[in-house]
């Protein structure tokens, strides 16, 4: 493909973004036919027709006749994805700063980005500890506590498709039946550890947090080397995230599990 080609597809793509949300634009008050559509946007009868079956078939619009678009459900989501990103450090910032007054601990929230976990805040704790995770910085979801916790809802070909993607990150001795089955035991309880993956002297204990439609969309977690955290220490700490886990969804408009 020559650079005039590539600048060709590249435009037309944007050209027909454009109008994707002009599209959207056009039905944002009401359901309209692809006729109403193309008189609003000035497109052609079939280019909107054509626009429209991408975006029903990724939920942007749905149908609320044979002949009538609406708003799809995928902006519903979208929508509640913006607004949890946008107030979810303020909201849960009390809890975190009263998680890590009373674990003395290193506490952590963290929201997926692709197979990655982003960290959005990181309260140190009283302990002579330092931890190499920092605010917007990234670490594998495979390997760290929160990361596990964010995953707790995918399905097990996902998991699995991790796990290929990723094992080389986990001990050498952990097999895929071994990563499936720990991980079905973490979506049981609720909560996710960090036995050692990401640094072999920190451990962690991590839940999920849950917006107003029951998805998880971020992670809290207590962190400390394993002179601090034994296996016992570890269990005692699982109610305690998950009552702050669920205090933030809460929070969020999530309803009680």
């Amino acid at each position: 493909m020559t650079k005039a080609d590539e600048s060709d597809s590249q435009r037309q793509r944007s050209q027909t973004l454009v109008r994707g949300l002009e599209i959207l634009d056009a039905v944002a008050d009401r359901s309209r036919t692809i006729a109403e559509i193309a008189a609003m946007t000035g497109l052609t009868y079939s280019t909107v027709h054509r626009i429209v079956s991408v975006l029903l078939e990724r939920r942007y619009l749905k149908a609320d006749n044979p002949r009538e678009f609406a708003l799809g459900p995928r902006l519903i989501e979208l929508g509640f994805a913006a607004y949890s990103r946008t107030d979810l450090v303020r909201i849960a910032r009390p809890w975190l700063e009263d998680l890590s007054r009373e674990t003395r601990d290193t506490v952590h929230l963290a929201q997926l980005d692709g197979w990655e976990v982003a960290y959005l805040d990181k309260l140190r704790g009283a302990r002579p500890v330092e931890i190499s995770s920092r605010i917007g910085g990234r670490k594998p979801v495979i390997s760290t506590g929160v990361g596990k916790a964010l995953i707790l809802d995918e399905p097990e070909a996902t998991l699995s498709r991790l796990y290929h993607r990723d094992h080389h990150l986990l001990p050498g001795n952990m097999t895929e039946a071994d990563w499936l089955r720990m991980m079905a035991d973490y979506r049981s309880g609720g909560y996710s550890y960090d036995l050692g993956e990401d640094e072999p002297s920190i451990r962690c204990v991590a839940a999920p947090i849950r917006d107003a439609t029951g998805r998880i969309i971020a992670a809290v977690s207590v962190s400390s080397t394993v002179e601090y955290m034994s296996p016992d220490r570890m269990r005692d700490l699982v109610p305690e995230v998950q009552r702050v886990a669920a205090a933030i969804s809460a929070d969020l408009g999530a309803r009680p599990r």
